[in-house]
């Protein structure tokens, strides 16, 4: 009956996601029906210093290849623009870039495109692209962090035999209405700046990285394809039950079959219809790492089209990979599989040397490598969403992660309107529809400090929150807040409240002895009001590798260690309390001011991944909290 029930349930949530999303966003996979094409390498670049940054658009440098625009140079794809070259003008650069890449494409990929369709997808470019094939606009959009792509096979079509010239215009500028926002300010003193000098404001403390950041490929489907797959878990004791969706575009008659493989390969379970369940006995569940001997176990979702046109049978294949396991908020609990789930984890960013925010392989490794090693189990995608890539193997490991939109610095009363409204609801439209199959992801955050103080908050948070779980009622939905507990306006809607605290640093700087009775002050208070879970999402002390002091002072190795320990205190002994991440995993860069030497150095190691004295003691700590509460329990 409870299966049957929450079937129904899936349904409705079939039916929001119709009505709300345009299509669906699924990760391009080399399969018998699908071919891909990476972009990754060396671009043509050039940014527009024009004083109005619109000389690109007034030129129409789309039209012809960039190089006879003017000067181009060499710049790498996925990756930040502002660290690769010594050009201090384009490190803070505010407007409009180009980039440019020239490609032959596989003869049947032009041949065939009344058969096939060849996409163009950009994994992420900050802030606001418009994309031009052989120079003609397919597409625009606005937000870094999520992917978008559009068909391009009539262009093709009619450009057989020549090379395809794809050009990426990226502005990074930030207003009131982007998520983030940011403002821009001219500088009006002629006795301080030059005409037409501005800066850009922002709300947020890590530097404003800019550029194409994430991998951009071509990859073809059928005429008649696989367009979107939607799965929600559920379990009836050993039995795993999946219930799916897949939608099909360009036919209206055709036949799916849906097959779920183990990792042995072998058949777990097999259906024959578009919309059903798949029940698995004796499921592998999916677990979080440290909790299980098996975290992470993932099956093959396989799924098979058939269907017909004008030229006979057409074919396609697409491969989810899916994990069973289940999420709910209970009391002062919050339950992965039926059991208590502690979150001890980290904040990060995607951030490192040279490249900026680009995706980088070796990295993204080498992050995972520590945190298995650090004994996280989760993280925060702190302040907007992480690379495909990186949920990839959040999924494969075990990693839980809080998936958090690009929310962060929302502090102007005009942050609030209807117009910032509108693109944060479709902000949280494409996250979902991104990451809403991924096992790892078991709760949505929608902001992160925002003025949640302000009257206008409490109506915007709860249209966002209720808009969230309008698109996936399985999950909880929270945000971040650093206000007053009293002036809360959005905490009602929440599911958990999430806290971040800075005692003896931002607040009664230098005071170690503070700490403990103004963090229970904290928790207390926040619990007694609203009576929901807590997790300490931020917490921490900048310091500078090296540095040492006794009696610890700030900013030494000896003062970070002290501040964990005193908050260490505390978190054990409110039962209501649920999680505790470090703020931050990693230093990371930052704008310049006073009180940032050469970036933010809360991290628990180097930007460079090498472990702060700091380290250690959070690695002690997780490790006796996994076998409190997780594997040896």
């Amino acid at each position: 009956m409870f299966a049957v029930w929450t079937f129904w349930l899936f349904l409705l949530l079939h039916s929001c996601l119709a009505y709300t999303l345009n299509g669906g966003i699924l990760y391009p996979r080399e399969t018998p029906t699908r071919e891909l094409k990476e972009l990754s390498g060396i671009w043509s670049f050039r940014a527009d210093k024009s004083p109005q940054r619109d000389k690109g658009f007034q030129e129409q440098w789309y039209k012809r290849p960039l190089g006879e625009t003017g000067p181009v140079i060499d710049m790498p794809v996925p990756a930040s623009y502002n660290d690769i070259t010594q050009d201090i003008s384009l490190r803070d650069f505010i407007g409009w870039v180009w980039y440019e890449k020239e490609i032959w494409l596989p003869s049947q990929w032009v041949e065939k495109t009344a058969s096939s369709r060849v996409m163009l997808r950009i994994g992420s470019a900050h802030y606001f692209s418009v994309i031009w094939v052989n120079g003609i606009q397919v597409m625009e959009h606005e937000g870094g962090h999520l992917p978008f792509e559009t068909e391009i096979s009539n262009i093709l079509k009619d450009s057989a035999g020549s090379l395809c010239r794809i050009t990426i215009a990226v502005n990074n500028t930030l207003t009131l209405h982007t998520l983030p926002p940011g403002t821009i300010q001219f500088m009006e003193d002629s006795t301080r700046y030059p005409k037409g000098y501005f800066v850009q404001n922002i709300e947020f403390d890590f530097f404003n990285y800019a550029g194409i950041h994430r991998p951009v490929v071509l990859y073809t489907t059928p005429s008649i394809y696989i367009d979107d797959i939607t799965v929600i878990m559920d379990t009836d004791g050993n039995t795993g039950i999946i219930n799916y969706v897949v939608s099909v575009v360009g036919s209206e008659s055709y036949s799916v079959s849906v097959t779920l493989r183990d990792r042995q390969g072998q058949v777990a379970a097999h259906g024959v219809e578009a919309i059903g369940h798949l029940v698995v006995p004796d499921a592998k569940l999916w677990w979080p790492y440290l909790m299980h001997e098996e975290p992470g176990y993932l099956y093959s979702l396989e799924v098979m089209l058939l269907a017909k046109n004008g030229n006979g049978s057409v074919e396609d294949n697409y491969i989810l990979p899916v994990g069973i396991r289940t999420v709910h908020v209970s009391g002062d609990q919050f339950l992965i599989n039926g059991k208590p789930f502690y979150f001890h984890g980290v904040n990060k960013h995607e951030d490192y040397d040279v490249r900026g925010k680009g995706l980088d392989w070796s990295l993204i490794v080498k992050d995972f490598n520590l945190l298995k090693w650090l004994g996280a189990n989760s993280f925060r995608t702190s302040h907007y969403p992480y690379a495909e890539e990186i949920m990839d193997l959040c999924d494969k490991y075990g990693i839980v992660v809080i998936d958090e939109c690009p929310g962060v610095g929302i502090k102007y009363p005009e942050s609030f309107g209807n117009q910032s409204l509108n693109h944060h609801l479709i902000v949280m439209e494409e996250l979902v529809r991104r990451d809403k199959n991924r096992p790892s992801v078991v709760m949505w955050s929608v902001a992160n400090e925002p003025a949640s103080q302000l009257p206008v908050a409490g109506y915007y948070f709860k249209t966002v929150i209720g808009y969230t779980k309008q698109l996936d009622p399985t999950r909880p939905v929270t945000y971040v807040s650093n206000a007053n507990y009293e002036h809360d306006q959005g905490a009602p809607y929440v599911d958990v409240i999430c806290v971040n605290s800075y005692f003896s640093w931002y607040h009664d700087a230098g005071h170690l002895e503070v700490i403990q009775l103004q963090l229970n002050d904290q928790f207390d208070k926040w619990y007694e009001k609203y009576q929901k879970p807590m997790i300490q999402s931020e917490y921490g002390a900048d310091t500078i590798p090296g540095f040492h002091s006794d009696p610890p002072l700030m900013f030494t190795e000896e003062y970070q260690r002290v501040v964990l320990e005193n908050y260490h205190t505390v978190f054990d002994q409110k039962k209501f309390v649920i999680g505790e991440l470090i703020w931050n995993f990693a230093d990371f860069m930052t704008a310049q001011s006073v009180t940032r030497v050469v970036g933010n150095k809360k991290g628990i190691f180097t930007r460079q991944r090498q472990p702060k004295s700091s380290a250690y003691i959070l690695r002690d700590r997780y490790l006796k909290l996994a076998n409190a509460t997780g594997l040896f329990k």
